[in-house]
């Protein structure tokens, strides 16, 4: 029903969470990511508090492993959850408990994690680590996840058709740098490429109007003159 991925980039200290699902709204659902910390997945029957419960973890133990470990100890069910953790050094962690839907599977790499559930094939998840690692390092986060994902599509994705896609990017700030959400479409990651391809060549401005208003760029937009 799910696949997803969560990377860092270590030359700009983001990290980013792109998922996408044949169930809507998994942008709310399963996406979770800390500045300066890491990030987080919690999919399959998901249980949305595990995902700031790892981040919390992560804050305490300083490894994704021992993060993982913590959560899973603690948590209700964890059978049937399929969880995926990546700090600011060393390797990410993934989880799929013994009642993971369908054909799953999960990969980790140098700066990325990728799990999936009811897959076409259980080559997805290693086929969008590898097409992140391809990427260019020198690219935004959030293009470099999306095409990433877009690759695990095109090696077959899930069992059936995707409806919602969402991708969180944290920076600096204590806000997230790009929080995009497509709920229910046709094509979910087309849409969210998109909507990237819109926000991104204007949301570093948006965090300069947050903190140098007085140097902030003007929106572009009628009245702002």
């Amino acid at each position: 029903m799910t696949f997803s991925l969560i990377a860092r980039c270590p030359r700009t200290g983001q990290f980013a969470v792109g998922v996408t699902s044949s169930s809507p709204a998994v942008g709310a659902r399963c996406a979770f990511a800390r500045a300066g910390l890491g990030a987080a997945t919690s999919q399959n029957i998901t249980d949305p508090r595990l995902g700031p419960g790892l981040l919390d973890a992560l804050a305490n133990t300083h490894t994704a492993e021992a993060a993982l470990a913590r959560v899973l100890a603690q948590a209700p069910h964890p059978g049937y959850r399929q969880l995926t953790v990546l700090g600011a050094s060393g390797p990410g962690a993934a989880w799929s408990g013994a009642h993971t839907l369908g054909v799953h599977a999960q990969a980790v790499g140098e700066h990325a994690v990728s799990a999936g559930n009811l897959l076409a094939t259980a080559r997805v998840p290693g086929e969008v680590v590898a097409a992140f690692a391809a990427t260019d390092p020198e690219t935004e986060l959030g293009a470099r996840v999306i095409g990433a994902l877009q690759a695990g599509l095109a090696a077959g994705g899930e069992a059936g058709p995707i409806r919602s896609a969402g991708l969180l990017v944290v920076a600096a700030q204590a806000w997230p740098l790009a929080d995009l959400r497509v709920d229910w479409h046709d094509e979910p990651l087309t849409e969210l490429a998109r909507l990237w391809a819109l926000w991104a060549p204007q949301m570093h401005d948006y965090v300069t109007r947050a903190l140098t208003p007085a140097a902030a760029p003007a929106y572009g937009v009628p009245g702002d003159e």
